[in-house]
C-alpha cells in the first residue's frame, strides 16, 4: 500500500519545494524504496505550455507529451524515474474535466460545487495509478494563504482522515528569515504559517525551515512549542553550494529518519548514498574549467533554462571540469558585433524560443561558431536559427527565413501541419489553437551511419523529447549538404529533419529535440558530455 506525503510552503514562494520533494524522493530511493512525485499547481492555465518563460520559467515534457511544470524536471534528474502527464495536475485541468462532465450530464442533475465536486476529483487525481509504489511524494504549488490553493489544501486534509492511520503525513516548508538589525532569526513567520495550515484543518508532522545560516536549538525548540511538532522534526534547510548536496544535506539533518519514523517504520532500512557523493565529488573537485556562452532570448530569468543548466553542469561532471555560464541575450548582437562576446568563449550554445525578437542575434552566434571553429550546439529554434543562417552564408540563399516571422519566398524553416506519432497522423492548422497543438513528447530519429552524432550516441536509432511547432523544410537539404550542412539525422518515414552538423567542423551540432531534458547528475546526456569534451579541447587551443 502506498504510503502519502503532502509537501506544502509558507510565508513566500520560490523556497525550493520542489528540490526538497525531489531531494527526499532520492532519499527514499536510496533506501529501497518505490517513489512516485507529483505536482499539483493551483494555477487556472490548463497546463503551462503558452505560459510565457519570464513568468513561468521552463516548460518540461515528458515522453508522453504533457508540458509541465519545471520541478517535475527536478523530479526525474533526483530519482531517475520518468514523469507522465498524471504526475503534473492544475485547477485549470480539474475545472475542464468538471465542467465537460457537467455538460454530458455525468453529475445527474447535481449542483456541481467546490466540496464535494473539486476536492473529490483532486483526490481522484492524487489516489489515481499508485499501486507500483510505496511512497506518493504530492507538492502542493504556492504557498498556503493562496485563495486559489485552498481546494488543494482541502483535498488533502480529507485524505488524512480517508487513508488508514499512518497512511499520510504532512511536511510544511517555511522561510525563516535574518533580520541584521536585531541580529537574529525570526520564527514569527513560521508560526503564522503553521497556525494559517492548522486552521483550514491541517498540522503538519515535519516543518522544513529555510534560512541562510545554522538555526539555533533554542529557536528550534521555540518553533517545535508553538507549532506542535516533535523538536526532532523542525529540519533545518540551508543553503547549499549545489543543489545535488540537497540530499545529502536533508539526509545529515535527519529528514528521512523523521519521515520514516512519522510512518511508524521501525527498523528502518538503511540508505545508500554512493551514487549522490560521487556526484557532489564532482562538482566539488573539478580538474578544469570551460565557459559556455548561452545566447538565448529569456536569459534575464534563468529558470527559462533550468533543464539546459543542470544537463551542462552534468556534462562538466563527466567530464570533470567546472562549467561557467556566459548569459548573453541575443538582441545585442543586432546592435553589437559578436566577436567581443564570443571569443573569449570555449562553446556557445543556442537554445530553444519562440517568435522573432532575437532571432538574427542567434544566427550570428551560430556564425561566429562555424566560421572561428567554436564547439556550437543549437538546440530547436537553435537549430533552425544555425540552418537558416548557414542556407543564406553558404548556399547563397539570401532570404532564407521562416514562416514563424511571416510569409516568406524561401521557408527554409516552415510550419508543420501533419506529421506521425506512431501509427498516427496528427495534423495541425496555422489558425488552430497553441495550447496542447505543438510536436511534443518523445519520437524516434534515424541517425546517419558513421556521422558524429551516431557516434556520440553509440548507435543509430534514438528517442528524444520534442516540443516545436516548425520545423527545417527539408526541400532545402541537397542544397545545404553541398555546402556541407549534413542532415545526419530524420525522423524515421524520412519526412522531418532531426540533426544537422558540419562534418569539417570540430563539434557543430544541431538537434531539434531538446536532450537536457533527458540528463541526469548520474547519467549525463551522451551529447552534453561530448559538448563539453569539445569546448574542454578548444580550451587548450586557445
Amino acid at each position: 500500500m502506498a504510503r502519502y506525503i503532502f509537501i506544502t510552503g509558507g510565508v513566500v514562494s520560490s523556497l525550493g519545494k520542489g528540490i526538497a520533494s525531489a531531494a527526499l524522493g532520492a532519499l527514499l530511493e536510496s533506501r529501497g524504496y518505490r517513489v512516485r512525485l507529483r505536482k499539483l499547481d493551483p494555477y487556472l492555465n490548463v497546463d503551462p505550455g503558452t505560459m510565457s518563460p519570464m513568468q513561468h520559467g521552463e516548460v518540461f515534457v515528458t515522453d508522453d507529451g504533457a508540458e509541465t511544470d519545471l520541478d517535475l524536471g527536478h523530479y526525474e534528474r533526483f530519482t531517475g524515474r520518468p514523469a507522465n502527464r498524471m504526475d503534473n495536475i492544475t485547477t485549470g485541468r480539474i475545472y475542464k474535466d468538471i465542467i465537460a462532465r457537467e455538460r454530458r450530464g455525468d453529475y445527474l442533475g447535481a449542483t456541481i460545487q467546490v466540496i464535494p465536486h473539486v476536492t473529490d476529483a483532486i483526490k481522484a487525481f492524487i489516489l489515481d495509478g499508485n499501486e507500483d509504489y510505496d511512497f506518493v511524494l504530492c507538492e502542493i504549488g504556492g504557498t498556503v494563504g493562496d485563495i486559489e490553493a485552498l481546494p488543494f489544501f482541502e483535498a488533502i486534509r480529507q485524505l488524512g482522515n480517508d487513508l488508514p492511520r499512518n497512511g499520510a503525513i504532512y511536511i510544511h516548508l517555511t522561510l525563516m528569515p535574518y533580520i541584521p538589525t536585531a541580529g537574529e532569526l525570526k520564527t514569527k513567520p513560521t508560526q503564522h504559517s503553521v497556525r494559517e495550515l492548522r486552521a483550514i484543518g491541517i498540522q503538519p508532522d515535519i516543518l522544513m525551515v529555510r534560512a541562510d545560516r545554522n538555526v539555533p536549538a533554542e529557536e528550534r525548540r521555540k518553533l517545535s512549542q508553538f507549532c506542535n511538532v516533535r523538536p526532532s522534526a523542525v529540519i533545518q534547510a540551508l543553503d547549499v553550494a549545489t543543489i545535488y548536496d540537497v540530499p545529502i544535506a536533508y539526509h545529515n539533518q535527519g529528514l528521512d529518519d523523521e519521515v520514516l519514523a512519522a510512518f511508524g517504520i521501525d527498523p528502518a532500512p538503511k540508505p545508500n548514498l554512493k551514487r549522490w557523493t560521487s556526484v557532489v565529488d564532482g562538482i566539488r573537485n573539478p580538474e578544469g574549467e570551460v565557459t559556455i556562452a548561452i545566447v538565448g532570448k529569456y536569459t534575464g530569468l534563468k529558470d527559462a533554462y533550468k533543464s539546459l543548466i543542470e544537463a551542462l553542469q552534468h556534462g562538466g561532471i563527466a567530464n570533470r571540469v567546472k562549467v561557467k555560464l556566459d548569459w548573453i541575450e541575443s538582441e545585442i548582437f543586432e546592435q553589437e558585433d559578436p566577436a567581443p562576446y564570443l571569443e573569449r568563449v570555449n562553446g556557445i550554445l543556442v537554445p530553444g524560443g519562440f517568435g522573432e525578437r532575437g532571432s538574427e542575434g542567434k544566427m550570428l552566434a551560430a556564425r561566429f561558431a562555424r566560421q572561428h571553429k567554436v564547439p556550437y550546439f543549437g538546440i530547436c529554434f537553435g537549430m533552425q536559427m544555425a540552418v537558416i543562417e548557414a542556407a543564406r552564408a553558404l548556399a547563397g540563399i539570401e532570404k532564407a527565413s521562416s514562416t514563424e516571422f511571416g510569409p516568406t519566398d524561401e521557408p527554409v524553416v516552415g510550419l508543420m501541419t501533419e506529421w506521425m506519432k506512431g501509427n498516427e497522423l496528427e495534423q495541425r492548422a496555422a489558425e488552430g489553437d497553441l495550447g496542447g497543438t505543438m510536436r511534443l513528447g518523445a519520437y524516434d530519429a534515424v541517425l546517419k551511419e558513421g556521422s558524429k552524432i551516431a557516434k556520440i550516441y553509440g548507435g543509430t536509432r534514438i528517442s528524444e523529447r520534442h516540443r516545436h511547432r516548425y520545423e527545417v523544410n527539408r526541400s532545402y537539404r541537397e542544397k545545404l549538404e553541398e555546402k556541407g550542412m549534413v542532415f545526419a539525422g530524420m525522423s524515421p518515414d524520412g519526412l522531418l529533419p532531426e540533426t544537422v552538423e558540419f562534418a569539417d567542423h570540430p563539434w557543430f551540432i544541431g538537434v531539434q529535440y531538446h536532450p537536457e531534458l533527458k540528463s541526469r547528475p548520474f547519467a549525463p546526456h551522451p551529447l552534453f558530455a561530448s559538448f563539453i569534451e569539445a569546448a574542454v579541447e578548444q580550451s587548450r587551443l586557445v
